[in-house]
C-alpha cells in the first residue's frame, strides 16, 4: 500500500481531501430538524403556556443553558469522562464490551453523550456495529465543531423522557411543574436516568426501577463529593412524580394569537417567544375576571376579557382573552380582546376630546337634548327622557345619546371617522356614510385591543406634555406591544418633540 501511495501521490492527495471534505461536512445544519413546541414566556422567562409540536411531541426549542445540577447528574450517569474525551471514550467502550460478553447480551453500548446526540439527531433505530461506527465518527466531528456546553445543551434539549415528552425543559414542567433551573438534586437525578430507558421506567409505571436508578445515581454523586450527606439523605426522601402534569395555561388566548402572528407556517425558526406579560399580574387579573364571571353568568353573561397596558411603554402586561371553564358552547376559546364588538358609548369621550381640541364646544357648552329627527334617523336616550339643554361634559358623563348625536353632526361625521382611523381604530373599516350618525352610539365595531390602545395614547400624551414643558412626542400614539425585546422596557422619551399635538391636545385630553 505504501508503494501505491508513493506511485500515485496526486490521487492519494485528492482522495484524502475528498474524504476530509465528506467528514467535515457530514453534520447537517441545523443538527436537529425536528419540529418544536411554540413556547410563550413572560418578561422574566417564566412559562405561560405552550403548543404541542407538529409531530405530537412536547419538545421545547433548543435551550442554550443547562442547569448545573442536571449537568452533574447526567455526566456522572452517562459519560463520566465527557470533559476529557473527543467524542469517543475507549475506556467506556471497552467496559461495555466486557459487560456484554459477560452477560451474553447487549447490556451497555458505551456511547458517549456526543454519540447519543448524533443518534438522536438522526433518529436512528438501529444499534448495530455499522451504526455505532457511524456515530463514533460523527461524534468526533461534533466535538470539533461545538463546545462541550453546546453538546450538553443539544442532549438536554432532545433526549427522550418517556411518552411524548422530549427534552429537559418539557420534562421538568411535565413531571415537576417547574423551570429546569429550579430542580432539586433528587429531581435532576430522576430526569438524568430517564433517557437511558424512557419506555421502561416511565414515571407512571415501574416506579421501583426508577427509584433504584435515581438512588444509585445520588449515591455516586455523594461519593464523588458533588453533594453532601445531608443533601443525599433529603434527596432520597423526595417522592417520584405521580404522572405527567398539564403545562401551564396562563395566557391561552395570547398563545394562540402569538402563534398565528409569528409562527404559523414558518419552519426552522426559534419557536420560543418572550412577552411583556407580568406573570403575577396575569394571574391576578384572571382571578378578578373569574370572580366577576361567577356573578355575571347568573344573568346569562358568560364571556369577558381583560387587558392591562403599561401606559409609558405601551407594553401589554396582562392579557386575558376570555374566561376558560364556561364551556365550548359559550365560545370560551374566542379571543374577545381582538374580536370586533359594538363600541357602545366608548367613543363618546373621544368625540368630546376632538370637539374640545377643535374649539367646537367647551366643557360647559349647552347641547340641545330634545326629541330629534335627523332625516330618517331618530336617536333616543337610554332612559327615554330629555333634559332640554345639557352641558357637553354632562352629556358625556351621563352617556346621553341625543346630545352626542347632535355633537357628532356639528363636528362632522367624515372628520370624526378619519380621526378614529388616526387613533388606530382600524376595525371601523367601512365608510363614514355607511355608519352614519349612529356611529357615536354603538353603530360601529372595534376591538378591546384598539380601544385600549387609543386611551393609552391619550394618557401617554398628557403625561409627556407635563414632563416636557408643554411639548409633545410624535410617538405617543402607536401600536400596543406584547413581544419582549431588550429595549421594550424603555420609554419613548427620546422621541422627537414637537410644539403642535400630533392627534389630540393635552388640554382636550385633560378636560375629557
Amino acid at each position: 500500500m505504501l508503494k501505491t501511495i508513493k506511485k500515485h501521490p496526486r490521487k492519494t492527495l485528492v482522495l484524502s481531501l475528498l474524504l476530509f471534505a465528506v467528514y467535515w461536512f457530514s453534520l447537517p445544519k441545523p443538527i436537529f430538524q425536528m419540529p418544536t413546541c411554540m413556547v410563550l414566556e413572560d418578561q422574566k422567562g417564566e412559562l405561560l403556556g405552550a403548543r404541542i409540536a407538529a409531530d405530537g411531541q412536547w419538545r421545547f426549542p433548543n435551550q442554550t443553558e443547562v442547569p448545573e445540577k442536571f449537568v452533574a447528574a447526567i455526566t456522572e450517569f452517562e459519560d463520566r469522562r465527557f470533559y476529557s474525551h473527543l467524542g469517543i471514550d475507549p475506556i467506556g467502550i471497552g467496559r461495555a464490551m466486557q459487560q456484554n460478553i459477560k452477560n451474553r447480551r447487549i447490556v451497555s453500548g458505551g456511547s458517549t453523550l456526543s454519540m447519543q446526540v448524533i443518534r438522536m439527531a438522526q433518529n436512528a433505530q438501529s444499534r448495530g456495529v455499522f451504526q455505532k461506527l457511524k456515530e463514533m465518527i460523527l461524534a468526533t466531528r461534533l466535538e470539533l465543531g461545538y463546545s462541550k456546553k453546546e453538546i450538553l445543551a443539544y442532549y438536554a434539549s432532545n433526549a427522550p423522557f418517556g411518552g411524548n415528552v422530549v427534552g429537559l425543559d418539557a420534562a421538568s414542567w411535565r413531571y415537576f411543574r417547574k423551570n429546569p433551573s429550579a430542580l432539586s438534586w433528587s429531581e435532576a437525578a430522576t430526569l438524568a436516568v430517564l433517557p437511558n430507558a424512557p419506555a421502561l421506567i416511565h414515571p407512571g409505571r415501574n416506579r421501583d426501577a426508577l427509584r433504584a436508578k435515581r438512588n444509585r445515581l445520588l449515591k455516586r454523586l455523594l461519593e464523588k463529593g458533588v453533594i453532601d450527606n445531608t443533601t443525599y439523605e433529603l434527596a432520597l426522601e423526595e417522592k417520584l412524580p405521580e404522572k405527567p402534569h398539564r403545562l401551564p395555561r396562563l395566557a391561552p388566548h395570547l398563545l394562540d394569537r402569538a402563534y398565528a402572528e409569528n409562527f404559523k407556517g414558518v419552519k426552522e425558526k426559534n419557536t420560543r417567544l418572550k412577552t411583556t406579560i407580568d406573570k403575577i399580574l396575569q394571574q391576578r387579573v384572571t382571578n378578578v375576571l373569574r370572580r366577576h364571571n361567577r356573578i355575571l353568568k347568573s344573568n346569562d353573561i358568560h364571556n369577558l376579557a381583560g387587558l392591562v397596558i403599561e401606559v409609558e411603554t405601551g407594553n401589554v402586561v396582562a392579557y386575558v382573552g376570555n374566561i376558560l371553564g364556561t364551556g365550548k358552547e359559550h365560545g370560551e376559546e374566542v379571543d374577545i380582546i381582538k374580536s370586533a364588538r359594538s363600541t357602545g358609548s366608548i367613543l363618546k369621550p373621544i368625540l368630546l376630546a376632538c370637539m374640545l381640541d377643535d374649539g367646537t364646544v367647551l366643557p360647559n357648552s349647552l347641547i340641545t337634548d330634545v326629541p330629534t329627527n335627523l332625516g330618517s334617523y331618530r336617536p333616543e336616550n337610554y332612559n327615554e327622557t330629555y333634559d332640554g339643554m345639557v352641558p357637553a361634559q354632562k352629556a358625556v358623563i351621563r352617556s346621553l345619546n341625543v346630545p352626542l348625536v347632535r355633537m357628532l353632526s356639528r363636528y362632522g361625521l367624515e372628520k370624526f371617522h378619519f380621526k378614529l382611523q388616526q387613533l388606530g381604530l382600524h376595525s371601523i373599516d367601512k365608510s363614514a356614510d355607511w355608519y352614519g350618525l349612529p356611529l357615536i352610539v354603538g353603530g360601529a365595531e372595534s376591538s378591546l385591543w384598539e380601544i385600549t390602545n387609543a386611551y393609552a395614547g391619550m394618557a401617554r400624551t398628557l403625561n409627556h406634555f407635563q414632563e416636557n414643558d408643554g411639548e409633545y412626542l410624535v410617538d405617543d400614539f402607536r401600536e400596543l406591544n406584547y413581544k419582549y425585546t431588550s429595549d421594550s422596557s424603555n420609554s419613548i422619551r427620546t422621541s422627537t418633540k414637537v410644539k403642535e399635538p400630533p392627534l389630540l391636545s393635552a388640554s382636550a385630553i385633560y378636560q375629557t
